[in-house]
């Protein structure tokens, strides 16, 4: 009885853990890196369905888009179009004065880094488009200064 308790357990974290989003930790070139702000969520209806970062490591800002396993294990046609990080003059500012650091992605990549930029030292966020096939959607994490 209590092995089959400890099972019945043991499966239930393991599908918590493994059916949500992943935890990024390591920039390409780069290795572990330190989550800055709030993550931001590319959705809707209620839905989530990929996962944008800010990270800082190697003296360098990032920003990352993770689609989560959910939707790329069922085959949805998707794609991360790009991730940047914004530079904002500083957290109430209405728009963002430039960005560094694009990569695009591909079609049902499911994740992808900016380049590494040279932001520390000014307010940024992450943004990025994520393409469902049928609508391009786009979420930003809070800037960070």
């Amino acid at each position: 009885m209590k092995r089959t308790t400890f099972l019945a357990v043991a499966a239930l974290l393991l599908g918590v853990v493994t059916s949500g989003e992943a935890q990024a930790e390591s920039a390409p070139g780069c290795g572990p890196v330190t989550q800055i702000g709030k993550t931001a969520y590319i959705g809707s209806g209620g839905q989530k369905w990929a996962s944008v970062k800010q990270f800082k490591g190697c003296g360098k800002n990032w920003a990352y888009i993770y689609t989560w396993d959910s939707v790329h294990g069922g085959g949805a046609p998707y794609t991360p179009e790009f991730v940047i990080i914004e530079k904002w003059g500083n957290e109430w500012s209405r728009e963002p004065y430039g960005h560094a650091g694009r990569r695009d992605g591909g079609y049902r990549q499911q994740e992808l880094w900016s380049s590494g930029t040279d932001t520390l030292n000014t307010c940024t966020s992450a943004y990025a488009e994520w393409n469902s096939g049928a609508m391009v959607y786009r979420a930003s994490t809070e800037i960070r200064c």
